[in-house]
Parts: C-alpha cells; structure tokens; sequence
C-alpha cells in the first residue's frame, strides 16, 4: 500500500470521521488541531436520511448518537409583540437526528484513533515527489505522505496549498452570532423575531441566543471576541423585542461565535498530496448539510484511497467524481436571506411557507433527495 502516512488538519468533525476510517484501513493518522483539546458546547447538527444513518451505522457510532440525540424542537416565530406568527416544526430544524455539535465531536474523538497535536497548527506546505514536509507551529517539522484540511471555511491548508482565502469563498451578505446567554433567557421556549435584514432567537437548537443580521462584509480580528461583540452590538441597534435585553446580556456571554455566511466555491479538490474535506471543499454557512457532507465525504475519501491501494492521484480524482455531484446542494442559495428576509413582505412569505403543510413538504421532500442523492460504494476490505 502508499502513502501510508496522512496528516488532518481539524479536529472537529470531519477530520476525526476521516481518522476512524483511515486508522481502521490501515493507515498511520496525525491530526492536528488549533484548539487545546476537542472543542465542547457549540450548536446542534443534524443528519437527514438514510444516507447520512448508513454511513453512522458502518462507522458503529450511530446507537451511541441516536442515545445522546437533542430531538427537534418546534420554534415559534413571533413579532415584536411576542404573539404567535408561524411555527417552524422541529423535523425541519433539526432534521432526522439531531445532536449538540460538541457531542459528537467528543464521539468521533473517541472512536478515531492515531495521534492528536491538539494547540497546535501548520505554518507551511512544501511537496516533494515523496511527500509533504510540514512545519508546524510548535512541533517538530516533519514529512507526510498526504495532507488533508478538513479545518472548516476558513481553511488554513486550503489557504496554503491552494492559494489565499478571497479567492475560493464567496461572502453572501450576513454574519451570524451564538452567544450562550444562559437557558433561563428562553424559559424553555424556542422563540424567534424578525425585522427586515435581523433575526434574533432564543432557545433554539443552535445556542441559547442565535442571530443573523445583514450587513456588508465586516473585516475584524477572529481572535478578538470583545470587537466581534461590540459588532453584533451595532447591529442590531434600535432592535425591537426582546433584543435590548439579549444585547445587555452579550458582554458577559459565556461563549460567543461570530461569523460570516460564506460559501465556498474550488474548481479542484486536491492539489497533488493535498486534499480539502468537509467545509474546507464544499462549507456553506448555515446551509443544513454540513454535517452530513462532512461524513460522508470522509467516508468517500478513506475508502477511494483504501480502492486505490493508497494512490493519491486515482483516489483522489475519484473521489472528486464521487462527490462533487452530491456536494452540489452546498452551491445552492443562502441561508441568509430565508432566516433574516430583507422586508416586511418576504418575512410574511416566509412565515406562511411553514402554515402551509404543502409547502412545508415540500421543502421537507427537497431536503430528503438533496441528502440521500449519491449511491454509496461499500469499501469493506476484500469486498
């Protein structure tokens, strides 16, 4: 077999899905992770159909999944007011299975082996014709046999290898935050409010506060946390509702993300022994799949290079021909303006797709055929 040696790049959730099925084929895994351990907390995730159940099931981790599995909640959407507008149903939010992002991170962890350089990061690429020698940020420089970046939208192995951010992500006008305010602010209610261009929500399956708001790019510091707060602050001055109340409460938040709704858009997967997985190839913010996408692609990738006995050039272009018809969902629209809707007009729109059963299942058998649409191969060694 070659290439028998492979470096991740993320350690949250498509990394260790590739490291599980790597290390169980054979190969020697270093994962490496900019965090100091593997992240808790964090939104909930979903996984929709039979696809997505499938390949959980082959990885054996899908009784221990549906064990610690949040279920959908339905969430009200309300005006300024607080009376009732619509009701999202939890099947549409939270999708067939749904649990806490860190959950299952810590699930994948532990069902991943091979070595883990957790607060750490890569500095540098350089292919030879054997290899890749990496150099790191604390550790030793060492070679590899491949590099994968499954290390999210703002990807620093795709930033390397394939050249700088501005050129492969595409901003589509919103940033998001989560801000964990305490459970007490939603009273065990999942509410959202709208007003054109900002939605804020407390309670639901994302985080204890969620907002989306539009906005031109704004370009800031991602390791400053207090100028990322100040600029959800901004933006939702002379708010309505409950948002005075829930941006008191912002400075003092026990975790806050901020973010931009991006997608990304590469003409190529791989670049020689370097290959992008999960968000770093095909994130879309908010988009729904990413989850799903980001298993079942390691799923795709370990077990193109395990049919190809290790050979990098034909494992990795089958992958791409594997994958990148069913990653196609993530080119598709913007989650922007469906949660924030720019005017009075489009949030009624919106608000009445989910009272009409047609509509919604609509929607609902849209998102069934976006997730099972690829025919899964079975890579079982021998088979």
């Amino acid at each position: 077999m070659k290439n028998r040696t492979v470096l991740i790049s993320g350690a949250s959730i498509a990394g260790p899905a590739l490291a599980h099925w790597l290390t169980r084929y054979g190969w020697t895994v270093t994962v490496v992770e900019r965090a100091p351990a593997v992240r808790p907390g964090g939104q909930a995730v979903d996984f929709k159909g039979a696809t997505h159940r499938t390949v959980l099931e082959r990885m054996g981790i899908l009784e221990e999944v549906l064990r610690r599995q949040t279920g959908g909640q339905d969430q009200t959407i309300v005006d300024a007011t607080g009376r009732s507008q619509a009701v999202i149903p939890g099947e549409f939010t939270g999708g067939e299975i749904e649990i806490g992002r860190g959950d299952l991170a810590e699930i994948l962890y532990r069902h991943a082996d091979g070595e883990y350089l957790f607060g750490d990061t890569i500095t540098a690429l350089s292919e030879t014709p054997d290899g890749v020698d990496v150099t790191f940020a604390h550790a030793e420089p060492r070679r590899f046999d491949l590099v994968v970046g499954a290390d999210g939208i703002h990807s620093n192995v795709r930033r390397l290898a394939f050249g700088p951010e501005r050129d492969h992500v595409r901003y589509l006008g919103y940033h998001y935050a989560l801000a964990e305010l305490g459970e007490e602010i939603a009273d065990g209610e999942a509410v959202m409010y709208n007003e054109p261009g900002r939605m804020a929500a407390v309670g639901g399956p994302k985080a204890s506060a969620f907002f989306v708001f539009a906005s031109p790019e704004l370009h800031y510091d991602r390791t400053d946390t207090e100028q990322q707060r100040r600029l959800l602050i901004d933006a939702y001055q002379g708010a309505g509702w409950r948002v005075p109340e829930l941006m008191a409460k912002v400075p003092q938040a026990r975790e806050f993300y901020l973010d931009s709704l991006s997608r990304v858009t590469i003409d190529r997967y791989s670049r020689g022994r370097v290959v992008l997985l999960g968000d770093a190839a095909y994130g879309n913010t908010l988009g729904g799949f990413g989850t799903g996408l980001a298993i079942v692609g390691a799923y795709v990738l370990a077990g193109e290079l395990l049919a190809a006995d290790g050979d990098h050039r034909v494992a990795f272009a089958r992958y791409e021909d594997q994958f990148r018809g069913y990653a196609k969902v993530s080119q598709r629209g913007s989650a922007g303006p469906f949660l924030a809707p720019p005017s009075p007009l489009r949030i009624k729109l919106r608000d009445w797709t989910f009272k009409s059963r047609f509509l919604l299942g609509l929607m609902l058998k849209a998102t069934d055929k976006f997730a099972t649409d690829i025919e899964l191969a079975d890579y079982t060694p021998g088979s």
